[in-house]
């Protein structure tokens, strides 16, 4: 996301005020994503589930994240896949932030500087106003997409050669920072709060594309191969995911109404 670099002074001396009565370390990846986290909430078994899509199609897979910001989520992903690089086109992340850029992170515009082909391109965040799917496709045949059905716009790849295999549900960080503000940091009634948690809404959508039927086969296999060995209670974590867990949005915790219910982090496909 594009800002200018007096929006991010102004951004980082406010979380230096927010630091000085933090409640949890944790919070601010939610309170600050520019800063401290990312645009998406995520658990370990997201970035295991890119990973084995990753491998279940190369041996030595090409991975590039665009719009990867300061690499939060990326430098999770290079654990398993070394080689994996990403994309950034606005430098004064790093700059203004006083934040070194890795030699993994370009600073490129994704519209016309996606120079090879990759086995997988994950597209994290894409500005308001700008489209790279075009480009995109002309450099993939499997992008993963996180979409923010409140702030995401022209995310879905449907009309662009690609075919949508699967999909699952997680809290965007506005829904995870709206539980920790009612809780923590504002004076709302308990009351209030519990009718405020029976309004909540998990919209941050992780979609799965790809044009290739080979693969699109080997990826549900490995999709339902990787749902069938998951659990909370045996997959290893992150430390921030307990921020998750007490803001409602367990793994496998059912979301919505009576009418449309889905559970977080459950793979759904499409025929």
């Amino acid at each position: 996301m594009s800002y200018s670099p007096q929006a991010l002074k102004e951004a980082i001396n406010s979380l230096k005020r927010y630091r000085l009565n933090s409640v949890s370390k944790h919070h601010e990846r939610y309170i600050f994503p520019l800063l401290s986290g990312t645009y998406f909430s995520y658990r370990k078994i997201d970035v295991q589930r890119l990973v084995s899509i990753a491998y279940s199609i190369s041996s030595n897979p090409s991975y590039l994240d665009v719009g990867c910001g300061y690499g939060d989520f990326l430098k999770r992903i290079r654990q398993y896949i070394p080689n994996a690089i990403g994309i950034e086109k606005n430098s004064d992340i790093f700059y203004e932030c006083g934040i070194a850029k890795p030699d993994f992170i370009n600073i490129a515009d994704a519209r016309w500087e996606i120079k090879q082909d990759y086995d997988i391109i994950f597209v994290g965040w894409m500005d308001p106003g700008v489209d790279f799917r075009d480009a995109v496709k002309s450099k993939t045949e499997v992008v993963i997409t996180t979409l923010d059905q409140g702030l995401s716009l022209a995310a879905e790849y449907d009309a662009h050669g690609y075919k949508r295999i699967a999909y699952w549900r997680t809290p965007s960080w506005e829904d995870v920072n709206h539980e920790i503000m009612n809780y923590y940091y504002t004076k709302v009634p308990r009351e209030t709060y519990l009718k405020l948690i029976k309004m909540r809404r998990a919209h941050n959508l992780w979609y799965i594309y790809c044009s290739n039927e080979t693969k699109s086969e080997v990826i549900v296999k490995t999709l339902i191969r990787n749902m069938q060995g998951e659990s909370e209670a045996s997959s290893s974590r992150y430390d921030f995911e307990d921020v998750l867990d007490e803001c409602g949005f367990k793994y496998l915790e059912s979301v919505g109404d009576s009418t449309s219910c889905e559970r977080l982090w459950e793979i759904y496909f499409d025929n």
